[in-house]
């Protein structure tokens, strides 16, 4: 019961948080530079005041600022993200469209990251002093500091341009028609460089948690009570030290999945991913306010929720703190 009434609590402040971030987000979006209108209007050839006028009133950009946003919110709760201009199709299939990729490629770098990372972090923790853990240390520091689009460009370099051994770009390889099997083997095959080249970067923060978590875990009371009853030193890492170092792991994982599909949008740039990151780009400088609106909302609602995930884990890991 105190799980349920736990959890109840936490996604009503997602949902309020939500609300909170679609208002900030409408606000920021209309006070950026440039006109979506100016910019239709230009396209079409036609730079008629009266024209222009058609197009704002068509598309509500005549009314007041308030109103505007009323209205987006209005719409949000009612689950229509609006349509968009430019594409000429609905927000949210648009977006429904494109999330599967996106949800497949950070979906794979998240769990890349953190399996990597943990076993790192723990790898140098045991060998904490040694060449093991400066190398560790000092390739996690390499990556973390590392630019990603950097990274995301050198990758296709090396692994494309020169050795030939991965597609570089795109989600499947276009015009040859795969089917089952085989185009699994072909996606993932294009998976494989932005998943990783995202992966990296996270690698690097978790697996440099994990190590500091566990060296200091190491130095509690009960590590030394089970060295002291003779429990092997492996069942000591593995069972005392590792488990109750995962905490901070937990927590730091689950702010930065909700940040990575956000962060997902250099990756899918430089790699032709066709995903939310990509499809948010493209809006961008297209100024289609609706269409960019949507896609912030969908990956803050997904950060939310990967947040509210995390609380589980966390009653889950240590019972302790739904009763906080």
């Amino acid at each position: 019961m105190k799980r349920l009434q736990f959890m109840f609590t936490r996604i009503a402040q997602g949902l309020i948080a939500i609300l909170v971030i679609a208002s900030v987000n409408f606000m920021l979006v209309r006070a950026a530079p440039g006109d979506p209108v100016a910019v239709m209007a230009g396209e079409a050839g036609a730079s008629d005041p009266q024209f222009v006028a058609q197009l704002k009133e068509q598309f509500g950009l005549d009314k007041p600022l308030t109103t505007q946003l009323a209205s987006y919110l209005g719409h949000v709760v009612r689950l229509d993200l609006g349509y968009s201009y430019r594409q000429q199709q609905p927000v949210l299939d648009l977006i429904l469209e494109r999330l599967p990729a996106t949800l497949l490629l950070t979906g794979s770098a998240f769990v890349l990251s953190l399996i990597l990372g943990v076993a790192l972090g723990a790898w140098a923790s045991r060998k904490a002093g040694t060449w093991v853990d400066s190398a560790i240390t000092v390739v996690a520091l390499v990556f973390y500091a590392t630019p990603l689009y950097w990274l995301a460009m050198m990758a296709v370099l090396f692994f494309t341009v020169k050795l030939d051994w991965l597609p570089g770009f795109g989600y499947f390889t276009v015009g040859e028609n795969l089917q089952g099997l085989a185009l699994a083997w072909d996606i993932l095959k294009h998976l494989v460089l932005p998943s990783l080249t995202l992966a990296l970067f996270y690698m690097a923060v978790y697996a440099r948690m994990t190590r500091a978590s566990m060296l200091e875990v190491a130095q509690m009371d009960f590590v030394k009570t089970a060295r002291a009853k003779g429990v092997r030193p492996g069942r000591i890492h593995r069972a005392h030290i590792l488990r109750n170092a995962l905490l901070p792991v937990v927590t730091l994982a689950g702010i930065q999945a909700g940040g990575m599909i956000g962060g997902a949008v250099l990756t899918e740039t430089v790699f032709a991913w066709p995903g939310i990151g990509r499809l948010m780009f493209d809006a961008l400088l297209q100024r289609d306010y609706n269409l960019l609106l949507g896609c912030f909302l969908v990956t803050a609602a997904m950060a939310v929720l990967l947040n509210l995930v995390t609380d589980l884990v966390y009653t889950l890991v240590d019972p302790r703190i739904e009763l906080s």
